[in-house]
């Protein structure tokens, strides 16, 4: 009798830890196959259409009368904001939510009143007042970096992706550029896995050894997805950074920035804040990953490269000696195509010593291709950081001018490079990106002929 019980709990056991593999068989199975939810039902790639260029311009940055110009970025906000539908979603990730010096803060809570907002990283209480959702990343814990990501998603059909933040800042005294497109799920769709990614990562300190496979690009540098964009054709795909946050297929930005230089013909257009190819966690060492791409480009390929950096408060010194080390390849060079290789864009300072105007662009343009991330190109910020792009690329053959993103997007470049706001860098002359640096120049200009006069006059200088 008690064989018999015996006998019969161990088949319990057997049968019991039978079914929980195959649960567990089931689970993964599941979590590898791409299965498309419902809202995700009837999304072809015909859907994209309309898209344009959104940039914030402070009152002090002005350009010529028949200057490029684009739709103001509030206003392209808020043209989201009235095409959500009552019981979709708004989905923003921003690294900041700060725009109570404003009433912009007000018009997107009163804008969104009837949509599931949803935001990261940082939110005012009057989101979770409003029953919004609010999930906040600890980029600390997960890769030691910081948000940086910059995006809208609203009801799986239209997108924002550019440089601004939920920042009153960049409603107002920053330079900003970025691209809002209508009406298109499929592209919709692959920049919402990325979101959901990031909302997968709340109150967590670890990155998942294995991500589910809703989260797999649909789209990447091999394989871009083909649509019209104003009706010109193009190819896009949505890339992301750091590596770990990259599921299957996901581009990475590097891997995307890389992708587009290596497709430039004739020439390559750089609009960022900062540049330095450095990482300095522990110490600073050459990051080449990008800088090399481009010494190659200028000197083995012969294209043209232009780089565009702001000179503000938090320019690093090291950065004029890297610029004009790209600047002196070419002059010795008959048949290099370097012209002024590299600007800076100068913002004015207020009274109060905050700095109006600084350009926080982040976007290249070549003769075929388009990138609009997230990122400064400082080796840190692909490493440690979240951030996400986008490329375009443009099928060759428009006749109509400016008809296509790329043209836009480069007549937008000329506009900032040729303006008063910009100066180039000269040889032997550091740029003053701010106050406390000519401080500093003005304290050690005074300080010079008083060490050599003490030198002269001291007891100890004729010794």
């Amino acid at each position: 009798m008690c064989c018999f019980l015996l006998q019969s709990q161990q088949k319990c056991i057997v049968i019991f830890a039978l079914v929980c593999c195959f649960a567990v068989l089931v689970a993964l199975i599941f979590s590898a196959v791409d299965v498309w939810g419902e809202d995700e039902d009837g999304i072809t790639e015909e859907n994209c259409n309309k898209n344009l260029l959104v940039e914030n311009i402070p009152e002090d940055v002005t350009f010529s009368e028949n200057a490029t110009s684009h739709l103001p970025l509030s206003a392209g906000l808020h043209s989201l904001l009235d095409l959500a539908v009552a019981g979709h979603s708004v989905e923003i990730v921003s690294p900041q939510w700060n725009l109570n010096p404003s009433d912009y803060e007000s018009r997107f809570l009163q804008s969104s009143r009837q949509v599931s907002t949803t935001t990261k990283q940082v939110a005012p209480p009057e989101l979770k007042s409003l029953s919004r959702e609010v999930h906040y990343i600890n980029m600390t814990a997960l890769t030691k970096g910081f948000l940086h990501s910059s995006f809208w998603v609203v009801d799986r059909q239209h997108i924002y992706i550019g440089s601004a933040t939920m920042d009153w800042r960049s409603l107002s005294t920053m330079k900003e550029l970025g691209i809002i497109v209508y009406n298109c799920s499929c592209l919709a769709l692959d920049l919402h896995r990325v979101f959901n990614l990031y909302w997968q990562l709340q109150y967590k300190d670890f990155i998942p050894s294995m991500w589910s496979k809703r989260l797999s690009a649909l789209w990447n540098k091999d394989e871009n997805l083909p649509l019209l964009f104003n009706n010109t054709k193009a190819e896009v795909f949505v890339s992301s950074s750091p590596d770990v946050f990259c599921p299957k297929d996901r581009t990475r930005d590097l891997d995307a920035i890389s992708y587009v230089i290596q497709k430039a013909k004739r020439f390559i257009y750089i609009s960022i804040t900062d540049y330095l190819p450095l990482t300095n966690r522990n110490a600073h060492r050459y990051w080449s990953r990008i800088d090399g791409m481009l010494r190659e480009a200028l000197i083995l390929r012969n294209i043209e490269v232009r780089l565009l950096v702001s000179c503000w408060e938090q320019t690093h010194p090291l950065t004029f000696n890297f610029v004009w080390s790209l600047k002196t390849l070419c002059m010795e060079l008959a048949n290099c195509s370097m012209e002024a290789v590299s600007k800076f864009f100068s913002p004015r300072e207020q009274r109060d010593g905050t700095l109006q105007g600084i350009n926080h662009n982040r976007l290249m343009v070549t003769d075929s291709a388009v990138y609009i991330g997230n990122f400064d190109w400082v080796g840190n910020e692909f490493t440690f950081n979240a951030g996400a792009g986008l490329v375009i690329n443009q099928v060759e053959g428009v006749k109509e001018k400016n008809s296509t993103l790329v043209e836009q997007v480069r007549a937008t470049f000329q506009r900032d490079w040729y303006s008063r706001h910009t100066k180039s860098l000269q040889a032997n002359k550091i740029p003053v990106c701010n106050k406390h640096q000519l401080n500093q120049l003005a304290h050690l200009k005074i300080a010079q002929p008083t060490e050599r006069n003490g030198s002269k006059e001291s007891p100890n200088g004729s010794l």
